[in-house]
């Protein structure tokens, strides 16, 4: 048990040295983009299925946004009104579209059906006469709201013919609905922050499900279907886009905000789908070594091996545990306690140092809570982390067992 608990220590040291590294590389000052002239066509790729109660109030925001855009839903054999949703507003906007999949075509995972919506996209005429260059393709959620600015602030990007892709916020639109959402809102605000910033620096920004602004031509570069089967179809995207050659950048000005699952069964199910995901983009490692820029590299390494490194960490606890039976047993027999200043500071170090960096990353974000309550909420924080164990251990069962189903997340 001394072994488990020094390599599950050595492992957290590890951690914590690369949050502080990330921590300090986001604090760097931020040059603002170029502007860009022309502004590109926005063409927003929406993957659905059964999204009835979130797709009509998406589409009436989108279609108020400013700029030059135009929505295609793919509809991926619903179940429910969804289709018929798009269809209303499509008739009251022709830049609404709509392409319907079928079965035995459909419900095969949100790739399939983004490659799906991608090809209809560049086959149907749709985007007749544009430059692919200046077609910028948006992959969102159907619960996704997107701040007013969002196209503004992501443009002048897109003016660097290198860039790729840009990544912006997460928020949870809900996060007042509980400490669960909480928590989700300040894992997304902590990742984007901290290391999304962090990585500007070193060339590895990675993408997320909701909120990818992505190149037309970029992605015609990765071939017919640049999304995979991956259930991270996203963060796979991304690795494979720096491989190419692409610039992937972060914009911290503007987020979306999407909606936080409020049951903690819910939540496991869907971390358990993302860390599967992670996993097969394991995968990708081969790639990254030869062909990922080289200060780029060594973080994509690091992030596509974290799923491991938390597997070992989740270990951990059970070492804390014993050893701390042990230190009450030699505190009886001594008949005073043997635990230290030291032995304590160090414990708190390894278990909630990161509390502190994390409450005040939150606090800047959101000053409504106040620094204290954000603190509090940062040593809360590091407790929620505990249900990726959950999550790790579930998605490793699926993976051994063959199953690889996309477990989507249901909306409320």
């Amino acid at each position: 048990m001394s072994a488990l608990l020094q390599l599950s220590s050595a492992v957290i040291v590890l951690g914590l040295g690369y949050t502080a590294m990330m921590f300090l590389l986001s604090r760097r000052v931020r040059r603002p983009a170029a502007p860009a002239e022309p502004a590109p066509f926005f063409v927003f790729l929406m993957a659905c299925l059964d999204e009835e109660k979130v797709l009509g109030a998406s589409l009436e925001r989108l279609r108020g946004l400013p700029g030059d855009l135009a929505v295609l839903v793919v509809d991926d054999a619903s179940s429910d009104t969804t289709a018929d949703i798009v269809r209303a507003a499509a008739a009251e906007d022709d830049r609404i579209w709509l392409l319907q999949r079928t079965l035995p075509d459909a419900r095969r995972g949100k790739g399939a059906a983004l490659n799906a919506g991608l090809a209809h996209l560049t086959g149907s005429g749709l985007l007749a006469g544009r430059d692919p260059s200046q077609v910028v393709v948006c992959v969102l959620d159907a619960d996704g709201r997107l701040d007013v600015d969002a196209l503004g602030e992501v443009a002048p990007y897109f003016a660097d013919p290198g860039t790729g892709a840009v990544q912006i916020g997460v928020r949870m639109y809900n996060r007042h609905s509980g400490l669960l959402a909480r928590m989700q809102d300040m894992e997304f605000v902590v990742y984007t922050d901290v290391f999304q910033n962090g990585r500007r620096h070193l060339g590895s920004v990675g993408l997320g499900g909701n909120g990818q602004f992505m190149r037309l031509s970029a992605l015609a570069e990765l071939g017919q279907d640049p999304w995979s089967d991956c259930l991270t179809e996203d963060l796979d995207l991304g690795v494979r886009m720096l491989a190419a050659g692409w610039r992937n950048r972060f914009c911290h000005t503007t987020a979306v905000h999407q909606q936080a699952v409020l049951s903690p069964k819910r939540l496991v199910r869907q971390r358990s789908r993302w860390f599967q995901g992670h996993l097969q983009a394991g995968k990708l490692l081969p790639l990254v070594i030869r062909r990922a820029p080289a200060t780029a590299a060594p973080d994509l390494v690091y992030h596509l091996m974290s799923p491991w490194f938390l597997l070992l960490t989740s270990l951990l606890p059970m070492a804390f545990v014993a050893s701390g039976l042990a230190l009450a047993a030699a505190s009886l027999q001594a008949g005073h306690s043997v635990i230290s200043p030291a032995m304590f500071a160090l414990w708190y170090g390894l278990s909630f140092g990161v509390a502190l960096v994390y409450g005040y990353v939150y606090w800047r974000r959101d000053r409504e809570l106040g620094l204290l309550r954000s603190l509090l909420l940062g040593h809360a924080f590091v407790l929620y982390g505990y249900q990726w164990f959950a999550a790790g251990w579930w998605a490793v069962g699926r993976t051994i067992s063959g199953r690889q189903s996309w477990l989507k997340t249901a909306r409320t």
